[in-house]
């Protein structure tokens, strides 16, 4: 696809982390910087990799559905903050209705509630409980 985007500043701080593209973040990544599709695409497929490797590590042999592993790299790719968390315990712990509820938890940044936080959250937290077909 075609289609040109420009690094944008975090909605928390107004300026770092700047992010692009799939929400990529990084040194190369500042004001100013304008990418193409392709290479938004290509710099989230290597990103992706690492959190899929994470998640998979995290949650080890705990009965999981692929639902659940997406919506859980989702979460942490956006936060990178799975393992450790109340959610990843839940989870292994086969309590799934309690690891739902922890995703509304994660909505806040500088101290605040942002709105694209809890829509974010609401799409994992719906993936996490969609059972696979």
């Amino acid at each position: 696809g075609g289609g040109r985007f420009a690094a944008y500043p975090d909605p928390a701080s107004g300026g770092d982390p700047w992010t692009i593209g799939w929400g990529s973040t990084g040194a190369d990544i500042r004001p100013g910087v304008v990418w193409t599709q392709m290479q938004c695409d290509a710099r989230f497929a290597r990103t992706i990799q690492r959190f899929v490797a994470e998640v998979a590590a995290a949650i080890g042999a705990a009965a999981t559905t692929q639902n659940q592993f997406d919506a859980m790299t989702a979460f942490h790719y956006n936060t990178g903050q799975l393992p450790g968390s109340s959610l990843l315990r839940l989870h292994v712990a086969g309590e799934f209705d309690q690891a739902l509820a922890q995703f509304a938890l994660w909505v806040h940044a500088a101290g605040r509630v942002l709105p694209g936080l809890v829509t974010r959250r609401a799409a994992e937290a719906a993936l996490y409980g969609t059972p696979n077909q």
